[in-house]
């Protein structure tokens, strides 16, 4: 297919995802601007939005936690800073819901099989803590593609396949990779509360539109009109069906003209005079340490979500290097820092010094919402920032969970325990002496809980009894080094009283 997706004197051709455009505007868009009717989409499901394993998102006790991470960018050999980093603010914050904001790998991976491995990688922090998570789609997402041969399509369905992960389906004749509108149930009562939206901003500009290219411009994608279109549409139609707006957050990966023009306080300023006056009328907080990367065309949404009034913020990541957050015209505008350690960071030995998460605290009160945000570092847990490359061997994918030619033996440290109680899980690579190196990773009831390297062949790790455990939890522990054909696992059972 051409670059060129709007030769002069052609009105329509091919263009982002395959679909009809006008002007790069998009199929739906082109015939909303024409007056016509977009193609009638399925009606709102206003339940809350549900796990396979049956886990719901919900407001307890009138809180909601979410994290956002985005561009962990890596091969199959994920930096293993960046999952360090992902686990221990997890760990530390009990999120009710995550997202991985775009970028979650790189063009590294020459395989089906890599892929697999490197977003399994850094969805299994929140799997196999039984987190809901989701993710939005990047520009790098897709840069393995010619020698993967995995497209956005076919890792949204390996995302799909686990049993916490959140993303809907592709929208038939919609731009983009699961464009999603998430449900947060309320604590009182059981009413949908806040919403999430998911937006897939796309990947790159085509080469030229009527015959004219980008030199000059952003060269990277922009949300188009159809998208806008469903946004509104679907806003409007939960409005309908509520009889109130239902407020909400809005995640997409790459940033909005409207970014830039609140951080400098206008659309053509430069310099610190600018700067200060965007800090002090926006009030803004955080770093900038890059310039914003919008597409070469500001998409419209912000006016449509002006109009809404319904989204309190659109979080963005693609500029690794910038944390800020501020409120433009009503609506927050920020970024997260990169969480990846394999991707660009700030220069020399400081590379690493803004990788980490943002933190949305969303409170419940008698029908109304709030929230407040914060930026959580790696620095705070003592991660290694060292600017070089840590990888790390890819965690085991779930169907890898198999039997190999050599033994693992599982003992542990005692037979029975209470919920909330740590227990440690012994073992042992049996059938090849002290030789066997690679790793090991622990299931708890079929949910892989943590990855740990061998040393001399062995390796104790500690597991948190769930708190909702009763009877007898299967502990198995599966090995994935030199010495396994395929998986080599072991099994033990644990009493809950």
């Amino acid at each position: 297919m051409s670059d060129d997706i709007l030769p002069p004197g052609s009105p329509l051709t091919v263009g982002r995802r395959g679909l009809l455009v006008a002007g790069g505007l998009g199929a739906l868009g082109a015939a909303a601007i024409a007056g016509a009717t977009p193609a009638e989409a399925a009606p709102v499901d206003l339940g809350p939005s549900t796990t396979r394993a049956g886990k719901k998102l919900q407001f307890s006790g009138g809180k909601f936690k979410i994290i956002q991470f985005n561009d962990t960018q890596d091969d199959h050999l994920t930096d293993k800073r960046t999952v360090q980093t992902m686990e221990r603010i997890i760990d530390d914050e009990h999120p009710d819901f995550v997202v991985i904001n775009g970028d979650v790998i790189t063009g590294g991976p020459r395989s089906l099989y890599q892929v697999k491995q490197a977003l399994n990688n850094v969805v299994l922090p929140m799997e196999s803590r039984r987190i809901p998570w989701a993710v939005t789609f990047g520009n790098h997402d897709e840069d393995s593609f010619s020698a993967s041969g995995v497209d956005e399509a076919e890792m949204l369905d390996f995302y799909r396949s686990y049993d916490y992960n959140l993303n809907g389906p592709n929208i038939d004749g919609l731009t983009g990779t699961s464009n999603t509108h998430l449900i947060i149930e309320s604590g009182q009562g059981g009413a949908p509360a806040y919403g999430i939206w998911l937006i897939d901003s796309g990947r790159y500009a085509p080469g030229r539109i009527a015959g004219q290219d980008f030199t000059g411009y952003p060269t990277w994608d922009w949300v188009r009109m159809d998208q806008v279109a469903w946004y509104r549409d679907e806003s409007t139609r939960v409005e309908q069906e509520l009889g109130r707006k239902l407020r909400g957050l809005l995640f997409q990966h790459i940033a909005l003209w409207e970014h830039r023009f609140m951080w400098w306080g206008g659309v053509d300023t430069r310099g610190s005079g600018a700067a200060a006056r965007g800090k002090s009328r926006h009030g803004i907080v955080g770093e900038r340490n890059e310039d914003e990367c919008p597409g070469p065309f500001n998409s419209g949404l912000f006016s449509a979500i002006l109009e809404r009034g319904d989204v309190d913020g659109v979080f963005v990541g693609h500029d690794h290097v910038n944390s800020y957050l501020g409120n433009y015209y009503g609506v927050r505008l920020g970024y997260s820092p990169g969480t990846g350690f394999g991707t660009y960071g700030l220069s020399g030995s400081d590379r690493n010094r803004l990788r980490g998460g943002r933190v949305f605290d969303i409170t419940e009160d008698d029908g109304d919402t709030s929230w407040t945000s914060e930026v959580r570092f790696a620095s705070e847990f003592g991660i290694d920032l060292t600017a070089n490359d840590q990888p790390m061997p890819a965690f085991l994918l779930p169907e890898e969970i198999g039997s190999g030619k050599v033994g693992v033996q599982v003992r542990l440290a005692r037979p029975e325990a209470r919920p909330g109680d740590k227990v440690t899980v012994r073992s042992l690579i049996t059938g090849a002496g002290n030789n066997a190196t690679g790793w090991v990773v622990v299931f708890v009831d079929g949910v892989p809980q943590t990855r740990i390297d061998l040393a001399k062949g062995r390796a104790d790790l500690e597991i948190t009894v769930p708190d909702d455990a009763s009877g007898e939890l299967g502990i198995e522990v599966a090995y994935g080094g030199d010495k396994a054909s395929a998986a080599t696992t072991g099994t033990a059972r644990l009493r809950v009283r």
